[in-house]
């Protein structure tokens, strides 16, 4: 297989709840941080009134699915326990899928626990940011419920990932990663894996850029491939900015990740990926 992305040779659907989810329009997805301290949206959204009208409105702008986190995970983030993690997510899936029973939801959480319980409550994904490292569990869990499985690559943890990040090679290193889990996934019997290359986690600014500038060369594992850059410090720290400024950055690597074959975004502003997505397509026909 080449690694050709302008014909999606590796375009497939996802299996969320029954319902086939096809990726060769590229989709996406809406972030939901429950935490009071990510780097973006903490706290933004803490009580029921917030987080539906916020979900409510990434529905109508077009995102396919909402990724619900609780743990942040940005550099320096302070650790909590999977009991605060857990009470944190558990009332936020029971709230939103019954108000919106049909809601695809991911969970942002490397804790096979956690994972399992909001499986248990009706979540259909799992977004893995240690890619199966901090819980041993978690492939186990992940392949018993046979739900799609985002497997993020990070150096080091949220904690001490941006100390002081190194690769040889990090295009090759990070493929080589990815290719042996996805093989022993693979063994253990899942359907379907998505793999996310981690911008910004365990990465500098120019290790980022390496990777998007390669991204396409990702396709050769024959896995759909995430992309997670929205108001990262990648974008706003190179051009003087704070992640609030962030929103024409985002748009055009959003633009440079679909146009390398990205089938995937995680978005905190769905209106305007989805707009990213359709000019994409204009140009792909």
């Amino acid at each position: 297989m080449t690694a050709s992305h302008g014909n999606q040779k590796n375009t497939k659907s996802l299996n969320c709840k029954g319902r086939l989810i096809d990726l060769g329009i590229p989709k996406v997805m809406g972030i939901l941080n429950t935490t009071p301290d990510s780097f973006y949206d903490g706290g933004r959204y803490a009580d029921a009134a917030a987080i539906l009208e916020q979900v409510q409105k990434m529905r109508e702008e077009g995102a396919a699915f909402i990724d619900v986190g609780a743990y942040s995970s940005r550099p320096g983030a302070k650790a909590i326990s999977e009991a605060e993690e857990t009470k944190r997510l558990l009332p936020v899936v029971d709230l939103l899928l019954n108000t919106f029973p049909d809601l695809l939801i991911s969970i942002d959480t490397f804790r096979s626990g956690v994972a399992r319980k909001c499986l248990e409550k009706g979540a259909c994904m799992i977004n893995d940011i240690s890619g199966g490292d901090a819980d041993p569990n978690m492939f186990e869990t992940i392949t018993s419920f046979q739900v799609p499985y985002i497997l993020m690559h990070m150096q080091g943890t949220p904690q001490n990932m941006q100390e002081r990040p190194h690769y040889e090679n990090i295009v090759t290193e990070i493929r080589e990663s990815l290719a042996k889990k996805q093989f022993q996934l693979k063994d253990m019997g899942l359907n379907d894996l998505i793999f996310d290359v981690g911008f910004g986690f365990g990465k500098t600014v120019a290790h980022n850029y390496e990777l998007l500038q390669n991204l396409d060369l990702f396709h050769e594992l024959q896995c759909p491939i995430l992309t997670g850059v929205s108001r990262k410090s990648m974008l706003y720290k190179p051009l003087g900015l704070s992640p609030e400024k962030a929103l024409n950055a985002t748009t055009v690597a959003h633009t440079l990740a679909l146009q390398k074959g990205s089938q995937i975004l995680r978005v905190h502003d769905v209106a305007e990926a989805v707009q990213a997505v359709k000019i994409t397509q204009l140009i792909r026909s």
